[in-house]
């Protein structure tokens, strides 16, 4: 399989067979891991550009490159840049891709991710834009789920929380739908999953997708439950957020009505939403997953540079 020099924009652009490849690539990159890591990227560098806040995503890249061999450079913000200056992004890719190998970028704006791809002659890895797509991060929730069920076909999955403003739940539930998990939406009325998004993967893909108000008897029915955090910083009306950001919370009370063999997921960071009573709980995956994002960054990194 040939990733060389391809951009990382959305999954929609990866084929079923290059996830597939992505992922078990992944596999070994976690073996690797626990040697110390290989020398595939050395003399190869990441240019880490985040424009928007990020603690997972941006150090499990700059991680994911270190493990490689590579070096790493870039920024946290956007505040001390060129772009506080007003300098826009088109500039700045090509400024930076003559200092890199390849660039993994996050940006608050919903399509820059495929602008930057655009201008750019060195492989774009979309580290998340806007509410629009974070491919990496659903990669790495399909490579967790994977592991533990040893399948993505036939499973159940509930994605709650906010489900209308997050670019998790979005890139996720049509992965999802791609391999064949039904899905369960559970969210308030005001952060219902868009229904372009839900018609698509019932018409395109034909999976069944059920929409729930709570929680309770989800849990009962489910084999994965995913959690996202109520997003402050998405609502454009800061009283539609103080309505919603308590609504949901999964607690050891909630929990005791589970399916057995359960797994709670959860992008992070979280806030109201998981308990820490969950932690030491058999049904937490999240700070797993938040792991996985090593081994699955290595695999993309490695396959864009050609040296898988």
């Amino acid at each position: 399989m040939d990733l060389k020099g391809q951009d990382i924009i959305s999954l929609e652009r990866l084929s079923d067979e290059e996830i597939e490849y992505i992922l078990k690539k992944a596999e070994g990159h976690e073996a690797s891991l626990r040697k110390g890591g290989s020398a595939l990227c050395k003399g190869k560098v990441l240019a880490s550009l985040f424009f928007e806040p990020s603690t997972r995503t941006r150090l499990s890249f700059e991680s994911a490159m270190h493990r490689l061999g590579g070096g790493v450079l870039g920024f946290a913000e956007a505040k001390g840049t060129s772009t506080s200056k007003g300098e826009n992004l088109a500039d700045s890719i090509r400024t930076v891709e003559s200092y890199c190998d390849v660039i993994a970028m996050r940006h608050p704006v919903e399509g820059s991710a495929k602008l930057a791809a655009q201008v750019s002659n060195v492989p774009i890895i979309n580290g998340g834009d806007g509410a629009h797509s974070h491919p990496t991060q659903t990669l790495l929730d399909l490579y967790t789920i994977r592991k533990e069920f040893g399948k993505l076909k036939g499973l159940k999955v509930a994605l709650t929380g906010d489900l209308k403003y997050g670019r998790t739940v979005h890139s996720l539930s049509k992965a999802l739908a791609r391999f064949g998990a039904d899905m369960i939406f559970a969210s308030p009325d005001e952060l219902r999953m868009p229904k372009d998004i839900t018609s698509k993967l019932q018409g395109k893909y034909g999976v069944n997708v059920e929409e729930k108000a709570g929680l309770v008897d989800v849990v009962k029915d489910v084999d994965v439950l995913y959690v996202t955090r109520i997003q402050k910083e998405r609502f454009p009306d800061p009283e539609e957020y103080e309505k919603v950001k308590g609504a949901y919370r999964v607690d050891n009370e909630l929990l005791a009505n589970a399916k057995k063999g359960m797994v709670v997921m959860h992008p992070l960071p979280r806030v109201y939403e998981i308990t820490q009573e969950v932690d030491s709980t058999p049904y937490a995956r999240y700070f797993q997953q938040a792991f996985n994002g090593v081994p699955v960054r290595m695999a993309l990194i490695a396959a864009v540079l050609g040296v898988d």
